[in-house]
């Protein structure tokens, strides 16, 4: 088939003008990538749509491109968790796929680090990747990949092959060495020595193939070990015996290595030409890679066909540590243990049909009987059951889908087939019995699956929009399915959709709409305008990464962040460079009319922007081509690996285990439980999820259980001592709230010792009461836990300094590397950043312990050492009650507080007391008391009557009162 030589130039909406070998973004829209920025890849070539040729006899296209195939770049943070702060930097990958065309966003440059000379300018530049790694996804490690020019370790006629195909070439670290060095002779046999069949004599420093030597080498020697030849290993005994000279142990020279030096920064880039050439570089392209491997695993005249495999390899598992114990071949001497069958006879297979054994005379006469007419000169018994099938076929079902369906057809067969070989009528054959006996199973079977419902086909496509092609993890999703029918249902559901874009191509044509006509718009425009907003509501005025409120274009922002908008820039960089921290981009523009023309050598012609403080990011990319099931964490919603992220296998709740107090072995991550899952089998505790530290809420009566959802951190929750169930959130960010055992979180104690303010405040955010409430760090606002969460608030741990004279009365913990008191804090979503240190729930130290496991270890692990639970419980119940006979001691002696007897006062500087008949109690008289006033004015009403009768006592007379004496 004729290839066209001239470059097939595709326009993009965005109006940028690609061919095949061009690096573009690429992305579907944002609703279906969950927020996730472009993925980076190279045009390896343009596809029509599926199943119409492109070129015609004469060389020309006739059909207008539809799709690409796209060789996809990684970025670091895709495939590991280790930060990178280089956000230009890529991995290539041996990893093709085709997309649809209208997923291409614009232009973009990706060369080998090795093809730059200055890196620094090269950074400085927008759109700008490089890479000098390759990821293998399916081996799960990274290759080193230099230039194929460099190889000079290998024989002449099979360097010329490879640097004449390939520009790179993919080989492990400690291989690069090896290839890179001069050409590696055996001293023996003077032939080449690869190095993987090499060693080298530590004293004469020459190379042998490892069965050259004498005897034969079966390994290398240990790291750490050397090996020395014959003739050196003789001298150095001599030597040693002579006793004559004493040689000093030889050091070992380090090794010199061809490898291309690594770069230093370097200054910004001031020769625009070199610039532009260093973007347009040619690269070899052999069956449309630039590169392939060439290893510790290959052999060097494998490269030499054309046809060989380009993928990394691994060590090949050949030996009986990865042999199957088999029975013997049938027909050996071997004889089979009593009971076994010999397999390939016919009692251990199948027979779906029997057109075999049907004669020529059969056949003919069932020919007659069905009344159709075969022309074929060579009489076919598989005919006569598809000619009975037709005829039969409008009695059997009604279904015009099932007319069609394989499996129903292959069932048909052979059900035809046994009909005849009983000789039975043709139209006894019924299809109403959606099972049959197969021959290695005890019950019957469905030999076509059962209708997928609406709830099915809907849990179906949302896993493939999640995890591709990974059928196990949409097995998983769907629940009701087995694998088998999730299989078989992927795909017909592929082939409608298949159908679906070709009868759009079709109406495309039809209409005269081609993907070429489209006009050139603005970058942000091949999005459909679905990220991009016009203005951003009241409570999203600010951008979410650099808090501006200013835009000309406010764009649709990634989970986790303060907002849900981003500006033109942070937007513009998230989608381009999975970073949020990345300032303004622009093009370096040299002209000579401006004054960068008149500066002097060495002066950059762009000034370094005004840096920003950088803003903590809690998003990760994820890429399109999915390279392992990864697990999105609720509470940090950063993805990890299974083992790294818990996914219960019920409800598909997902989490850090250091967050929820989760201890499981590594042997059965996938038969994880969450908690509430695990109560409904166990039924340790209570079936009434609510959390006792949130107020009550409403229910409808009609349900029988309320269960959290699933897709919230919220459904993480905790036993308390009283059987009832809390928010693993609630439980940590209070702190009267302590665990019997803080490594897993549980049980819950300490709830009836919270202070009554917490009950008795009412939230700002529900403006409820009833549930537990904190307070924001950073204002005096009051809210439940759980309300916070769901509005967005910060959760963190604030390491606060202690100082010295306190720190034997308070608990210092290590946290990364910072030393302090380590307090929970929620704040607003609305305060700004400050510069305390604060560290997030998921974060984790060099023991990989998270955050949460730090704090409650240390803070809120329960006196358990010489205290029995129920100990602890009564000792809570105790201050419970003595505070409550405290309260009650205090409002009884309230109302018995002293006031006078006569003006009934309670305030005095003092009372006086005295008996008098009217308290007479028994035989004895009561005591009254009397206030200053009344006691000063009883005074001197006595002395004037004194004075009155004789005129003599004075004060004396005093004595005729009944006991009065000062209080």
């Amino acid at each position: 088939m004729p290839v066209p030589t001239s470059p097939t130039y595709i326009t993009l909406r965005n109006g940028d003008q690609v061919k095949v070998n061009d690096h573009v973004y690429c992305s579907p829209t944002w609703s279906i990538r969950d927020g996730t920025p472009y993925s980076i890849a190279r045009i390896m070539e343009f596809l029509p749509a599926q199943g119409t040729p492109t070129f015609d006899s004469v060389g020309k296209r006739n059909e207008p491109f539809t799709r690409v195939r796209l060789a996809w770049y990684y970025r670091p943070g895709d495939v590991s968790d280790r930060p990178v702060a280089d956000s230009r930097l890529l991995l290539a990958a041996i990893y093709s796929e085709v997309c649809d065309l209208n997923q291409l966003r614009a232009k973009c440059h990706v060369i080998h680090r090795d093809k730059i000379s200055d890196l620094a300018g090269w950074k400085k530049r927008p759109d700008r990747f490089y890479f000098t790694r390759l990821f293998d996804p399916w081996i799960r490690k990274e290759f080193e990949v230099i230039q194929a020019t460099s190889v000079r370790n290998i024989p002449d006629h099979i360097r010329e092959v490879l640097t004449g195909r390939y520009e790179y070439v993919v080989a492990e670290k400690e291989i690069v060495p090896d290839l890179t060095d001069e050409l590696r002779l055996c001293a023996t046999c003077e032939k080449w020595c690869p190095p993987p069949e090499t060693v080298q004599c530590d004293r004469c420093k020459n190379f042998f193939h490892m069965a050259c030597v004498t005897p034969p080498l079966l390994a290398k020697p240990s790291r750490g070990y050397g090996w020395t030849c014959a003739p050196c290993s003789r001298q150095h005994e001599e030597e040693v015996d002579s006793h004559e000279v004493r040689h000093p142990t030889p050091v070992a020279p380090k090794p010199k290595s061809n490898a291309p030096a690594p770069r230093g920064r370097g200054r910004p880039r001031k020769d625009r030409v070199l610039a532009e050439k260093e973007e347009n570089v040619e690269i070899k392209h052999f069956k449309m890679w630039p590169f392939r491997y060439f290893g510790q695993y290959t052999v060097a005249e494998d490269t030499l066909d054309p046809e060989d495999f380009i993928f990394p390899r691994a060590a090949t598992r050949v030996g009986p540590k990865y042999q199957v114990n088999c029975f013997p071949v049938a027909g050996s001497e071997n004889n089979l243990p009593p009971g076994i069958e010999e397999r390939g006879t016919e009692s251990t297979i199948e027979v779906l049909n029997s057109v075999h054994e049907m004669s020529p005379e059969e056949g003919a006469s069932l020919v007659f009987e069905l009344r159709t007419f075969v022309f074929h000169p060579v009489v076919d018994a598989y005919l006569f059951l598809v000619a009975a099938m037709e005829t039969y076929k409008s009695t059997l079902t009604r279904n015009e889908k099932l007319k069609h369906n394989i499996d129903w057809l292959t069932e048909a067969i052979r059900r035809f087939s046994a009909a005849w070989q009983n000789r039975r009528d043709m139209a006894t054959v019924n299809m109403q019995s959606p099972n049959r006996l197969e021959k290695w199973k005890t019950e019957q079977t469905r030999y076509i699956d059962r209708e997928w419902s609406e709830a099915e086909k809907a849990a179906f496509e949302d896993a493939i929009l999640n995890h591709g092609a990974e059928l196990r993890p949409v097995r998983d999703e769907v629940g009701s399915r087995t694998m088998p029918e999730v299989v078989r249902y992927y795909g017909h559901w592929k082939n409608m959709k298949l159908g679906e874009e070709n009868r759009r191509i079709k109406a495309a044509r039809a209409s005269g709409l081609s993907m070429l006509a489209r006009p050139p718009s603005r970058a942000g425009s091949a999005e459909e305008d679905s990220s991009i907003i016009a203005e951003p509501t009241k409570g999203n005025a600010s951008c979410g990464a650099c808090r501006t409120r200013e835009s000309d274009n406010w764009w649709k922002a990634p989970k986790g962040l303060v907002t849900n908008v981003l500006c033109d820039n942070c937007g513009i960089s998230w989608r381009k460079y999975a970073d949020l921290n990345v300032r303004p981009f622009r093009e370096e523009t040299i002209s000579k009319h401006t004054k960068g023309a008149d500066k002097r050598e060495g002066t950059p012609l762009t000034g370094p922007a005004a840096k920003r403080a950088r803003t903590l990011s809690t998003i990760q990319a994820t890429p399109p081509p999915s390279v392992s099931q990864q697990n999105r964490c609720l509470a940090c919603y950063k993805n990890g690996l299974p083992g790294k992220v818990l996914r219960c296998r019920n409800c598909s709740f997902r989490a850090h285990p250091g967050v929820i107090g989760a201890v499981v072995d590594a042997t059965s991550l996938d038969q994880w439980l969450c908690d509430l899952c695990s109560n409904e089998k166990l039924q340790e505790f209570s079936v009434n999820y609510d959390c006792l530290l949130c107020p009550r809420t409403r229910k409808d009566p009609k349900k029988k259980q309320f269960h959290p959802p699933a897709d919230s951190f919220l459904r993480s929750c905790k036993p308390t001592e009283g059987q009832a169930w809390v928010h693993t959130l609630c439980s940590v960010f209070i702190p009267e709230i302590s665990y019997s055992d803080a490594t897993r979180l549980r049980l819950v104690e300490g709830i009836s010792t919270m202070p009554p303010y917490r009950w008795m405040n009412k939230c700002t955010l529900c403006d409820q009461s009833g549930g537990a409430v904190v307070r924001c760090s950073d204002c005096p606002a009051e809210y439940h836990v759980s309300c916070a969460w769901k509005a967005g608030h910060k959760f963190g741990f604030e390491m606060q300094p202690v100082k010295a004279s306190r720190r034997d009365t308070t608990t210092v913990v290590d946290f990364k590397d910072f030393n302090g008191c380590m307090v929970p804090t929620v704040t607003c979503k609305g305060h700004p950043a400050h510069r305390r240190e604060r560290f997030e729930m998921c974060e984790m130290n060099e023991l990989g312990e998270t955050a949460v496991q730090v704090y409650c270890k240390n803070y809120k692990q329960a006196p358990t050492a010489n205290i029995h639970g129920l100990l602890r419980k009564a000792r809570r119940l105790d201050q419970i009650i003595q505070t409550e006979d405290s309260i009650d001691s205090e409002s009884t002696l309230a109302s018995s507080e002293m006031h006078c007897w006569s003006c009934g006062t309670e305030y005095s500087p003092c009372f006086y007391s005295f008996t008098v008949k009217e308290f007479m109690v028994g035989d004895e008289f009561g005591e009254a008391w009397e206030c200053h006033n009344c006691h000063m004015k009883q005074i001197e009403n006595h002395q004037e009557s004194v004075n009155g009768g004789n005129g003599l006592n004075g004060i004396n007379g005093m004595d005729g009162m009944d006991g009065i004496e000062p209080s």
